[in-house]
């Protein structure tokens, strides 16, 4: 197992720098260049530019700036923000705890919803329940979110007014009730896909398991039908889960990129698109290299799961 973690580990860190070099020169090589944001105001001269970037180094060759923010980054110096002047890595933090509390609320809601409709269509395969919901899935896909969030605004929050239109939390009340309103809508938004998805793939691996040898073997010993599913199907079907929670990290991270936007909400998707208009170069560098961590300790966390599941994974991987 420890051979297992280490290469998983070793194979993480080569594509985190990967990553890493990939969005550094994407960045600085795109139209306009970070000194953009400061000829905006139009009342900047060149000389001016041109001391500004003697300042932040970016007179010198691309290599160089990659070599110097590297090393900065790994000694916990992620830069400073061109906007707030403040360091990135206190930007991320103030951001990244209404993200994860509607990436978490909005995982389980997907997890429990997709678990049921899947094990449903599984257990009644080809029945109406089964039909229609294969039908809501590919219809929840195809759905884009930003349109399902705004249908949710308009007829809940503009219509009826039986949920806030964005936002974390009303100023001047922060209640766990308050917040618990407001997250209902951008949770259900951003659990819309996943539950497609985790319903489609709990009803395949329930459908391969429930045909399998020791599943008949149950049956003919008398073995109640509730502890056959319970007990031995759905414990077995979970073990591809496992790995597809891990790699539906890019996804929830991408949806809450647009329902943050939509809703307001203050996280670090609304960050990510207030700081690439603003190009502030150091702190989408560093969203963008702390969202590629938590893809791949989601992926790695997956794996220890996977590999503790099935012992034959850790020693053939």
């Amino acid at each position: 197992m420890s051979t297992f973690l280490v290469r998983r580990l070793l194979q993480a860190l080569v594509l985190l720098l990967i990553v890493s070099m990939i969005g550094f020169a994407i960045l600085h090589l795109a139209p306009g260049g970070p000194l953009s944001q400061f000829a905006a105001g139009g009342d900047m001269t060149q000389a001016d530019l041109d001391r500004i970037a003697e300042q932040l180094g970016l007179n010198r060759p691309l290599p160089v700036q990659y070599a110097e923010w590297l090393w900065r980054m790994l000694r916990g110096d992620w830069g400073l923000s061109y906007r707030d002047h403040q360091p990135v890595l206190h930007i991320i933090a103030s951001h990244i705890g209404a993200t994860m509390e509607l990436m978490l609320s909005s995982t389980l809601l997907a997890m429990l919803l997709g678990a049921w409709v899947g094990i449903l269509g599984a257990i009644r395969r080809y029945s109406l329940f089964d039909s229609l919901a294969t039908i809501g899935a590919m219809i929840a896909l195809s759905i884009p979110t930003f349109w399902f969030g705004l249908v949710i605004i308009y007829v809940f929050s503009v219509g009826l007014g039986w949920l806030p239109a964005g936002n974390r939390y009303t100023i001047g009340d922060g209640s766990a009730l308050n917040r618990i309103h407001h997250l209902i809508g951008p949770c259900i938004v951003l659990a819309l896909v996943s539950t497609a998805v985790w319903s489609r793939y709990m009803r395949s691996s329930m459908l391969e398991v429930v045909n399998q040898d020791y599943i008949r073997t149950a049956r003919a010993k008398g073995v109640p039908e509730r502890q056959v599913l319970l007990r031995h199907a759905f414990r077995n079907a979970l073990l591809p889960m496992i790995t597809i929670a891990g790699l539906h990290v890019p996804t929830l991270l991408s949806g809450a990129l647009v329902t943050e936007t939509v809703f307001t909400w203050p996280g670090m998707g609304r960050l990510f698109l207030d700081s690439i208009s603003y190009r502030d170069y150091p702190t989408v560098m560093g969203i963008l290299m702390f969202t590629a961590i938590l893809v791949l300790l989601g992926s790695l966390i997956a794996d220890l799961l996977y590999g503790l599941a099935d012992p034959r994974i850790a020693r053939n991987g």
